[in-house]
């Protein structure tokens, strides 16, 4: 750790709020004693925003790959070389592309190396859709490009962290997509991030119901009975310390969550509104499973405020750090599993 860390940063949608908190973000030095930033886009789009920011005294260092990234300096790759009219808060199909060159770029030196870690401004799902992404979501396409059989979503703050079974699917589609084996992984992985992401060394899952009152015995659907208990009682026979089914809205409302390091619900919206009431200013979201590291902000791109200097940079900082805290934490859990002290066992001889 004695180098700064390579943090690569996607941009986003070009007409949205990435690049305005992406600067408000780099525009404070103290940044620059944990990490070195690459951010993979375009200097003439970013003066633009950097003009409505009223950032003052803040310039990118243009490089052209990761490897001449300067220490202590706000570092940009050019992803392409035509202009881009730049329209803050116009959903642009045509301007998808842009956020998709800044993210393949990203996740092409990711892959390689080259960074760190990946921390991904805000995409527009719809615009961003092409031949080349057909994917709900950054979520899917990393999971993708990473060759892995699952992946979880994983939004975390100080006070909360909550992972979904389903993601980016329509709400009639979620009870046939939840299964015994599909909840079983989610848990997996989760605990094992817990466990070498957030060094927790046994952490306590909650899992919700799926139905209203986690069906009230089966009065409400038999899910629970059928898929989710089954899921929970064998994650804790395998040292899993999963709890549940608990009803969502009670367990939110009462705190019960506090009582757990993280929560697994069942659907997107069941967990990330929750989620978002509670911590929408320092929450993050982490794609935990993969080898890589990517993090992002809890919300969007924000088009509403998009060129008006109102976003806040507090959940992209946020993502900024987690990334960081969490790269050392797998450091160095690899260098404490490289040299285990050597277990002698004891004789109950004594002189």
């Amino acid at each position: 750790m004695s180098e700064k860390l390579k943090i690569g940063i996607s941009i986003g949608d070009v007409n949205g709020i990435g690049l305005e908190i992406i600067i408000k973000t780099l525009s404070d030095s103290k940044i620059y004693d944990y990490c070195t930033p690459i951010v993979y886009g375009h200097t003439k789009v970013a003066s633009f925003y950097r003009r409505i920011s009223d950032v003052n005294e803040f310039n990118f260092n243009v490089i052209t790959s990761a490897s001449q990234a300067i220490p202590r300096k706000p570092n940009m790759i050019n992803c392409w070389t035509e202009d881009v009219k730049i329209e803050p808060g116009i959903l642009n199909k045509e301007i998808g592309k842009y956020a998709f060159m800044s993210l393949e770029r990203a996740t092409n030196d990711l892959l390689a190396g080259e960074i760190d870690a990946l921390v991904t401004a805000p995409i527009n799902k719809d615009t961003i859709q092409s031949e080349s992404f057909n994917f709900p979501g950054h979520t899917e396409y990393l999971q993708d490009r990473a060759g892995g059989a699952d992946s979880l979503m994983f939004l975390v703050s100080d006070t909360l962290r909550v992972g979904v079974v389903t993601g980016h699917i329509p709400v009639s589609k979620i009870s046939e997509s939840i299964t015994t084996e599909g909840i079983l992984s989610k848990l997996r992985l989760m605990d094992a991030s817990l466990r070498k992401d957030f060094w927790i060394r046994k952490p306590k899952i909650a899992v919700l119901g799926l139905n209203p009152h986690a069906s009230d015995n089966g009065l409400i659907g038999s899910e629970e009975a059928q898929t989710i208990t089954p899921a929970i009682e064998e994650a804790r026979a395998n040292d899993i310390l999963a709890m549940g089914p608990y009803a969502a809205d009670g367990f939110f409302a009462n705190g019960t969550y506090l009582q757990f390091d993280a929560v697994l619900a069942m659907y997107h919206d069941q967990g990330l509104i929750p989620f978002k009431q509670i911590a929408f200013e320092s929450g993050v979201n982490f794609t935990a499973g993969l080898s890589f590291i990517r993090t992002s902000p809890d919300h969007g791109t924000a088009f509403d405020i998009a060129g008006k200097n109102k976003a806040s940079e507090v959940s992209f900082r946020e993502a900024l750090f987690t990334a960081i805290h969490i790269i050392k934490h797998r450091r160095e859990t690899a260098e404490l599993n490289e040299n285990p002290l050597a277990f002698t066992k004891l004789s109950r001889d004594r002189d």
